[in-house]
């Protein structure tokens, strides 16, 4: 299920490789001026996040995955912030702005520049579309590649009663016309083979006809589509490629945002698993856009994968749990209800129990911290044992101060050790104390108040109670 495309195609890279390869010769232009009214969002449509990465940046993963020789964004003068994006992430990406939007023909003008000296195949993606696999494009490109001045990509949607525009084919299947739904007859209308706004366009033909398009249009815009119906008259050649419906999704409002999230959650459960990953219940799985599983990893109900999380061979990672900018060596065990935040480093064999929070620590091999407790700003060496209800009392209101829990040591359950402060290697902590001083190697300290027993107390308060 989808809302369909809006203008463009999607792009989110498909993680499997391909023989194919592209021409050298390749500028890619991403369009990124739409004002997404619908968002109803101060936030720049393009900026919001599918999979922990903003759509734009999907997009421009998958650009730089081709490897062009140029790159342009086109940017509208109302959102400032997108162009300054795409250069944190792609820093030579070039940036246009186009203002005010008169359409996709004129998004395009604005970016030619980028084509001095320039001759190959450009490629026109758009900004709100985060799905479209790079294998994909590559055979729009190789398309383009064979000859023909601009091949277009279509897909085959499963409700035709949208307004797509219809990729009209001739006899030999090439693309014949490009027909807008408004213009479009009852029988064209039943043509199941609509334009999701992709293209890869001659450079040569491009520098040419895009002048010529004109807005004599209902809207009075420059589209980009007319490009066909001008090649065709110069006896040039177009075709078109067929894509998956779901991978031209266009993202143009909340609810479709939430589709989009949906697809690549799908498509990216069924990754981890065929490389070697068990989920127990794949649906309520979450990955972000950068997370790193490897092989003979369990992953239980109810877990999610914020951005920055690596996982080796071997971990288990147990319900509801929350890992965010996290690192877990082979043979780990998380959980469940277990929260780790960025700079967790979880060691080789470490275990991570129910209710703990691991926050900027280091857990070293065979280190455990088994429930009810918050390590942050911490060292933990080889075979540390935490007890239940300890924390490290790393904030003084000002700075933050590190705690470090040297091989071997054992912290008593409902400790607090206050930092900066280091327990020796084999030392003990005693269960309840608030440790504001080091501990020497295999020494035992204790710091809390002492036990009183007063005899009869408890029965001489109940009877005065009565």
């Amino acid at each position: 299920m989808n809302t369909g495309p809006t203008h463009g195609a999607s792009a989110s890279e498909k993680n499997s490789s391909s023989p194919l390869n592209p021409a050298s010769d390749l500028a890619v232009i991403i369009l990124a001026a739409g004002h997404g009214t619908r968002m109803k969002s101060a936030l720049p449509k393009v900026l919001h996040p599918v999979a922990g990465l903003p759509m734009l940046g999907h997009v421009l993963g998958l650009a730089t995955s081709l490897s062009p020789a140029r790159l342009g964004v086109v940017i509208g003068d109302h959102a400032p912030q997108v162009g300054e994006a795409a250069t944190s992430y792609v820093a030579d990406a070039k940036v246009f702005v186009q203002a005010p939007p008169k359409g996709t023909g004129d998004a395009v003008t604005q970016a030619m520049s980028i084509l001095d000296g320039f001759q190959g195949t450009v490629l026109v993606l758009y900004a709100d579309t985060p799905l479209l696999h790079a294998d994909t494009v590559r055979q729009l490109i190789l398309k383009s590649n064979e000859g023909f001045a601009i091949s277009v990509l279509g897909f085959h949607p499963e409700n035709t009663d949208h307004a797509y525009g219809r990729l009209i084919l001739d006899q030999d299947d090439n693309l014949n016309r490009i027909v807008e739904h408004r213009d479009a007859t009852t029988e064209e209308r039943t043509v199941n083979f609509c334009n999701s706004g992709v293209m890869a366009i001659n450079s040569e033909f491009l520098k040419t006809a895009l002048p010529q398009i004109t807005n004599d249009n209902a809207k009075g815009e420059y589209y980009l589509t007319d490009l066909v119906e001008l090649a065709i008259k110069a006896g040039q050649k177009c075709s078109a490629v067929a894509a998956d419906e779901d991978e031209v999704m266009g993202v143009d409002s909340r609810r479709g945002l939430a589709i989009a999230e949906a697809i690549w959650q799908t498509r990216r459960r069924g990754l981890a698993m065929d490389e070697g990953a068990t989920l127990l219940d794949p649906s309520t799985v979450y990955f972000s856009h950068d997370t790193q599983i490897g092989k003979d990893v369990t992953i239980g109900q109810h877990v999610v994968f914020s951005p920055g999380v690596r996982v080796a061979d071997n971990v288990e990672v147990k319900a509801h749990s929350h890992l965010e900018g996290a690192s877990l060596a082979a043979g780990a065990s998380v959980g469940p209800y277990a929260r780790l935040r960025p700079g967790a480093t979880i060691g080789a064999g470490a275990k991570v129990g129910n209710f703990v929070e691991i926050k900027n620590a280091v857990l070293s091999r065979g280190a455990k911290v088994s429930h009810l407790t918050y390590i942050g700003d911490a060292d933990l060496g080889e075979e540390v044992n935490i007890g239940a209800g300890t924390i490290t009392c790393n904030y003084d209101g000002f700075k933050k101060h590190r705690t470090t829990i040297k091989n071997g040591a054992f912290i008593g359950s409902n400790s607090s050790l206050v930092a900066p402060v280091t327990i020796g290697e084999g030392a003990y902590v005693g269960s309840g104390s608030v440790i504001t001083k080091d501990v020497a190697p295999d020494a035992l300290s204790v710091a809390r108040g002492r036990q009183v027993a007063i005899r009869d107390w408890a029965k001489k308060f109940r009877d005065k109670q009565k």
